[in-house]
């Protein structure tokens, strides 16, 4: 059933992608009361009955595994192990999920009727369901979604129920836990909760993971988490963590199972509920906190259309298939499985790329809605025009065009692009932004960008209440949500982009040159987008086959050449990386001209928004986009990695130190000054 491997294919186009039927076709047609009461008769691992909550409990009380730490815990605090004992049973009974079919018939009838309400359809493809129900009853399953919205979780569950196939048990963060009878009613149907962090709670980590293991182990049901750990925001795939991909591992490793199979799920939302929210999440606005008058407060987006999802089942992959040849199972015979041990390098490098490769899976089938292209192009017109000091916005008939331009371009590097061929494109592109008239305005038939609702003010109110920073990050919220639809398909350009931005950056055509500056941006980078460790030498050969593919560049033996044809994809394909190249160059400059002695990790976000707000407002930035606090985030991440910035630990949170010679060198190597650029690849 299960695939050896996960990203094989040089050219993209080779690879056959599964239909889609639109699963609320059938709901819009029948009643919802009788298909949340249907017969729910789920085929499970091996014909196991399932199991029931307190049965599951007790099995991870009496483990070996518990039962070591709970000795080892009780012997180095000096507490009785009826006291350890204990604790573990109270961390038990706040994590573990109580399924109730009573509730999960709920769920489906409300699910039914909001789903209806917010989208025009929700596409799964069918074959993807059939490999699933046939991996289920083969080996136990781990489902891992891509993570873009609250609905996610919810969305599985929903589609899991309608295909008659075992509902997952789900990882859930405790933040649901304080949103009252949701809580236990999210617990009801499938959900265990987590804390966010427990670091060196040794006892919390083991009832944890032998809660996990042992739902595996035995095939219950299937385990289902967010491989990215948490929401992106900015609708870019996050860093995988690898707590829990080390835990549903760990059984195989151990030989305590003969294979699991790992499914990556890609769902791709066209509009997204919470695009507005995530935008001033990342300027500084806190989250509000999850509660359930939160969620009827909320109930206004139901007037709203949220348009299609598509959600696409990948191949099952085989822990066993990936494992081969990588890791030598042997060393877990060295010591008895119950004794818990840190992975050896070994491991945590397998599981690492394991990670990487699932989560570029998860990219691969992202179905990309005509938005993504619009909202590209709007964006690098809209820095033009600020760049030029015009609010001019695109012709219509233009933004059609290149909106065809850039369509077939995203099919030849291989997109999953969802564009409807029998509608005319003119009809295509009013389509999309009439689903997204809350970023745009098109006025006399020219569009652009609606930033000016950012700095409206409110009837009544004098405009001086409206300060330059308040209108200033107003007009961010728009062009951040639109920039979090353009990321949707950066994947598909990235490898090519920092090619294009390479060879713009590099001192001759020569291909040793311009591989150079490559593995430099690819290495800067690598916080910001997935790039598989160890895959530089693969990833500029596919760049490099995808422009000459395109006929955007010649490669000789040893020259890079752009062709005259390939001028405006290289341009293109340089502006989509430009925003993030100014983004780490404003972050080493704000670490060199004001950054204290006493700069913690905590203040870094809010101390360089404000200068970056400086800037901006000064004209001396060009995109908005760097106040981005993920991007900010991510180049802090990428300075410490390479360490031109340290972390010294201090007595409450951690100072910065930053190497103003180092941080001054990667800047002037992000902004393609070549002479300092030979000086910080030898120290890198």
């Amino acid at each position: 059933m299960a695939t050896e491997a996960i990203y094989p294919h040089r050219d993209p186009m080779l690879k056959k992608r599964d239909d889609f039927e639109d699963m609320l076709e059938e709901r819009r047609n029948s009643s919802d009361l009788r298909y949340a009461l249907r017969c729910y008769t789920p085929v499970l691992y091996k014909g196991l009955a399932p199991c029931k909550a307190s049965m599951l409990k007790s099995m991870v009380l009496q483990s070996d595994q518990l039962h070591h730490v709970i000795g080892q815990v009780s012997r180095e605090t000096g507490r009785a192990a009826d006291d350890v004992q204990e604790e573990a049973s109270a961390i038990l009974e706040e994590m573990a999920h109580c399924l109730q079919l009573s509730t999960v018939r709920f769920f489906a009838f409300t699910l039914s009727k909001v789903f209806k309400t917010l989208f025009r359809s929700i596409c799964v493809n069918e074959e993807g369901i059939q490999r699933l129900q046939q991996a289920i009853q083969e080996h136990p399953v781990v489902l891992l979604p891509s993570h873009r919205s609250y609905m996610d979780f919810l969305l599985m569950s929903y589609i899991l129920y309608t295909y008659d196939i075992a509902l997952p048990v789900i990882a859930a963060g405790m933040d649901f836990m304080g949103m009252k009878f949701v809580g236990e009613m999210l617990r009801m149907s499938g959900a265990f909760f987590i804390r966010r962090s427990f670091g060196g709670d040794k006892l919390y980590w083991s009832v944890f993971s032998e809660y996990v293991k042992t739902m595996l182990k035995n095939g219950f049901a299937p385990v289902e988490f967010f491989l990215e750990g948490t929401r992106s925001r900015t609708s870019k795939s996050l860093t995988p963590k690898l707590g829990l991909l080390n835990i549903v591992m760990d059984p195989y490793l151990k030989g305590e199972v003969y294979d699991i199979n790992v499914v990556p799920v890609s769902i791709s939302y066209e509009r997204i509920l919470e695009e507005a929210l995530y935008a001033r999440e990342m300027l500084g606005v806190p989250k509000p906190k999850e509660s359930t008058s939160g969620l009827f407060k909320a109930r206004k987006v139901l007037s709203e259309d949220y348009g299609s999802i598509h959600v696409y089942f990948g191949q099952p992959v085989s822990v066993r298939s990936l494992a081969q040849g990588r890791v030598n199972r042997c060393q877990f015979n060295l010591v008895p499985r119950h004794i818990p041990r840190r992975p050896s390098e070994e491991i945590q490098s397998f599981v690492n790329d394991s990670a990487y490769r699932l989560v570029r899976a998860q990219e691969e089938n992202m179905v990309l809605k005509p938005w993504v292209l619009l909202a590209s192009l709007l964006l690098q017109n809209h820095h033009q025009d600020q760049t030029a000091g015009q609010k001019r916005g695109m012709v219509l008939e233009e933004l059609t065009a290149q909106a065809v331009w850039l369509r077939d371009m995203f099919r030849e590097y291989g997109a999953f692009l969802h564009w409807p061929d029998h509608v005319p494109p003119s009809e295509v592109v009013s389509s999309s932004l009439s689903l997204h008239r809350g970023l745009v305005r098109v006025c006399e038939g020219r569009v652009q960008l609606a930033v000016e609702q950012g700095g409206q003010v409110k009837p009544g109110e004098p405009h001086s209440t409206v300060t330059p920073e308040e209108e200033l990050l107003s007009q961010a919220v728009i062009v951040l949500s639109c920039a979090s639809y353009r990321n949707q398909g950066l994947h598909v350009f990235l490898r090519p982009a920092l090619l294009a931005s390479a060879i713009n950056a590099a001192s001759s055509n020569l291909k040793q040159e311009v591989f150079n500056s490559f593995s430099f941006l690819r290495n800067m980078f690598s916080n910001e987008f997935i790039l598989c460790p160890g895959a530089t030498v693969q990833d500029f050969e596919e760049a490099c086959y995808l422009l000459v593919k395109t006929g955007a560049l010649q490669v000789t033996q040893q020259e890079l050449l752009v062709t005259e044809r390939g001028q405006r994809t290289v341009a293109f394909l340089t502006s989509m990386l430009d925003p993030f190249l100014q983004g780490y160059q404003v972050v080493c400059r704000f670490l060199c001209e004001e950054a204290t002695e006493n700069l913690t990790e905590k203040q870094f976000v809010p101390a360089v928004r404000k200068f970056i707000i400086k800037h901006l407002l000064a004209g001396r930035l060009r995109y908005t986009e760097v106040l981005s606090s993920d991007l900010q985030k991510n180049s802090l991440a990428a300075l410490l990695r390479l360490g031109a910035v340290q972390k010294i630990k201090a007595a409450e949170q951690g100072t910065l130190k930053v190497n103003k010679v180092m941080v001054n060198s990667l800047e002037d190597t992000l902004g393609g000054r070549l002479p300092t650029q030979k000086a910080v690849g030898a120290r890198l």
